[in-house]
């Protein structure tokens, strides 16, 4: 058998490497993290051939000793944590202490830096041997220059599984851009084979900080998006999630950020997702740039190798934060949310100025999660009240035409701005467009509406706070159904039993690993109720809650609503059509059916000039 032996320094920071330097973005990413721990506002990056030949960091942060310097290249030495409390809470970006060892071992790596003190910089160079750095005088000004060349020069095996330049360049452009997005108040620059690519300077203001958004995400972005902060006790969340409507075909515009550090964690997507449930399109992923800010003791960073994934103390809590925070951020966007902002989101060629002024996204406002005053309020009515006012729209009379005194004539809405009256957002109904579409004129064009879709959402959401008025009626079963669990199951259902009962279940143990099921929902006495009972368990244990029994009701409701709403080929008079509008107006979630698709659209005045060439 072979005999233990003390790896060397070299092939220890080898192996380490394998871990921190996977690529040349990777380099990048440590580096700049470093910088961004010294407390750097400006960072600016140079890259050769993708990455491979050179990549230079400089920042204008604290800077490092003279004394330090060598010590700085060893491994698992940093100046970010001593003890161990302090890895309970990090609050720095790094704080391993392998970076530099890591990158060092497998390039030639010269550090350069100058703490603006003694007034005079120094340099330490390392290139991959044992180790040995020697200091030498440098001239820098205060600030730290990292500057890495021929990644991988002595491991051509794992220069081999390096890409094009272009795709190792777009690698690194990415992590700049998480990067950039996660500090607004530091200003970044970068630079390919000499050409500048980017250069965002430091935004301190909503408006500069939605500019850095929209040029990194894209201006459409920022044209559908709701900007939101809300703070509960040691939680807060902020930052923009898009609207419904501009889903996106796979998830490549999820930026979560927590204390700064961009992440990827599954009980963050879960919450998220679930916060769509009700308004996205089947298949379709949700679009949004979001920060959490909570206490670092309750948040463990130190849980994976890359840090792309954390551990919360109270992953429950901070699922149900995210959840009701953007369940109801997107419950409150109401059609005038929706409209432009008196901003041109044309994207012809814009003049020399940026951000709003050239149009590129209009300003966005703090949700309010308060009773709007002027949205009148929907009817409350009973469940049993729904099946007959699914048959009539409005209060037609039994003629068919719209009862005495709903005809009363609409004014112009060249009459409304010479008073200087408000004009509705969706303004006012014009016709109706082959027994499907309404067709309105408000301030800025001609809105369509999907009249089949749009009572189906009003319809749904009514039911719904019928439901939540009423509560949940549970009808006890003849035959208890007797469902076999794993013991953490079970241990999970007894922990719940009050949740469970909340929803109409009444569950009973039975056995280790057996549970009763006695009594259930009147509304899901038809369903596979054992199989929902094993779901719901399998959330409560990965993410400490559910809502699946939630989202089954809600399900059964949008198809009662779906089948109760006013079908394609029913003639409305312009009242009812303007009742239709107004309603639309006060109801949650009214620019999405219950199925995801849009109930309405605006055709600009503009849009239709371009159709007609008009101005051209």
């Amino acid at each position: 058998m072979s005999k233990i032996k003390l790896l060397s320094p070299r092939l220890a920071n080898q192996i380490a490497a394998g871990e921190v330097v996977e690529r040349p973005a990777s380099v990048i990413k440590e580096v700049l993290e470093n910088s961004l721990d010294a407390g750097a506002d400006r960072l600016d990056v140079d890259i050769e051939n993708g990455g491979i030949k050179l990549m230079r960091v400089r920042d204008n942060g604290k800077g490092i000793d003279k004394d330090d310097l060598p010590l700085a290249l060893s491994r698992h030495a940093t100046s970010k944590i001593y003890h161990l409390d302090d890895l309970e809470a990090v609050g720095t970006l790094g704080f391993r202490g392998e970076a530099l060892a890591s990158i060092s071992s497998v390039a030639r790596l010269t550090l350069t830096s100058n703490t603006g003190e003694a007034g005079s910089a120094w340099s330490v160079k390392a290139e991959g041997r044992d180790m040995q750095a020697e200091v030498t005088p440098a001239g820098h000004p205060q600030g730290t220059t990292v500057e890495v060349r021929d990644l991988f020069f002595n491991t051509p095996a794992r220069r081999k599984f390096l890409r094009t330049e272009k795709t190792e360049f777009n690698r690194i452009e990415d992590i700049i851009k998480k990067l950039a997005m996660s500090r607004f108040d530091v200003g970044f620059s970068l630079r390919h084979n000499g050409r500048v690519i980017h250069n965002w300077r430091a935004a301190q203001t909503q408006i500069e900080q939605e500019r850095r958004v929209a040029q990194i995400c894209g201006p459409a972005f920022m044209e559908n998006a709701v900007h939101i902060n809300v703070e509960r006790t040691g939680l807060k969340l902020w930052g923009w999630v898009a609207l419904p409507t501009f889903s996106r075909s796979q998830a490549d515009l999820q930026h979560f950020y927590v204390n700064g550090r961009a992440i990827k964690d599954k009980l963050v997507t879960h919450a998220i997702r679930q916060a769509y449930q009700d308004v996205l399109f089947h298949g379709r992923h949700p679009a949004y740039v979001l920060y959490l800010e909570l206490d670092p003791a309750v948040v463990d960073v130190n849980v994976h190798p890359t840090k792309h994934e954390v551990r919360f103390r109270d992953g429950r809590v901070v699922h149900d934060f995210i959840f009701r925070s953007l369940h109801h951020a997107l419950a409150e966007v109401r059609p005038d949310d929706q409209l432009p902002q008196g901003q041109d989101f044309s994207h012809s060629p814009a003049p020399a100025t940026s951000g709003v002024a050239a149009g590129e996204f209009g300003p966005q406002g703090n949700m309010s999660f308060q009773q709007r005053a002027e949205a009148p309020a929907p009817a409350n009515f009973s469940i049993a009240d729904q099946a007959p006012a699914y048959q009539q729209l409005y209060g037609r009379s039994d003629n068919g035409f719209a009862s005495p005194g709903s005809q009363a004539a609409v004014p112009s809405l060249a009459e409304l701005e010479q008073n200087n009256e408000e004009i509705p957002p969706l303004g006012y109904a014009i016709a109706q467009l082959k027994g499907i579409y309404i067709l309105a004129e408000n301030a800025e064009g001609l809105i369509v509406v999907d009249m089949h879709a749009a009572h189906e959402r009003i319809t749904y959401e009514r039911m719904k706070q019928a439901v939540a008025e009423e509560g949940l009626k549970a009808q006890p079963m003849l035959v208890p159904e007797t469902v076999a669990v794993s013991q953490k199951e079970a241990d999970c259902a007894e922990h719940h039993d009050e949740l469970f009962r909340s929803l109409g279940f009444e569950l009973q143990r039975a056995g280790p690993e057996s549970l009763l099921i006695r009594q259930v929902p009147v509304l899901l006495n038809n369903a596979k109720v054992e199989q929902l009972v094993r779901y719901v368990l399998a959330d409560l244990v990965e993410y400490g809650m559910s809502q699946r029994i939630d989202n089954h009701i809600n399900e059964l409701l949008a198809t009662m609503a779906c089948h109760g709403s006013v079908r394609a080929n029913r003639r409305l008079t312009i009242p009812e059509m303007n009742a239709l509008l107004r309603d639309m107006e006060a109801t949650e979630r009214s620019g999405q059916c219950n199925h995801g698709r849009p109930t309405w659209t605006l055709q600009t005045l503009d849009e239709l000039d371009k159709l007609f060439l008009r101005g051209q």
